[in-house]
């Protein structure tokens, strides 16, 4: 594992968290939280573990890679089958998803790895300086 610019980065140069004693996490994992929770709690649940309507990402971030994530969310995906037709929608234009895609997955991640629990994270790394330049690049 690696830092570049405040991200963890783990030997393939993926985005991975970084979990201290007591609780205390990356930023990237506090703000994959919070993103998470207001663009993707309402259909994949409360912490990533899934509804009625879509799956726990969970369970899927134990096997998906990490292109295949990202391909997901930009592109969207379609389920059909005799009981039910799934559709995730397509984000790859949505700024508020996109613009934190990194931090939502590597949220994710640490919660697939069972380095973090369910709610948020009680403490985190301050905002390094090289998240609030893409932050402001991303938004315009």
């Amino acid at each position: 594992v690696r830092t570049e610019d405040g991200k963890e980065l783990d030997k393939d140069g993926t985005p991975t968290f970084k979990a201290f004693p007591e609780g205390k996490v990356d930023w990237y994992t506090d703000a994959g939280f919070l993103r998470y929770s207001a663009n993707c709690l309402a259909c994949h649940g409360p912490d990533g573990l899934g509804s009625t309507y879509a799956p726990s990402l969970v369970d899927a971030l134990k096997t998906l890679s990490y292109g295949d994530f990202l391909s997901t969310v930009a592109g969207g995906k379609k389920n059909v089958s005799a009981s039910q037709d799934l559709v995730m929608p397509a984000l790859g234009t949505n700024k508020n998803v996109m613009c934190y895609i990194d931090a939502i997955y590597v949220y994710l991640r640490a919660r697939a790895d069972g380095a973090v629990g369910r709610g948020r994270p009680e403490n985190q790394d301050p905002k390094p300086a090289a998240y609030s330049k893409a932050e402001d690049e991303c938004m315009g």
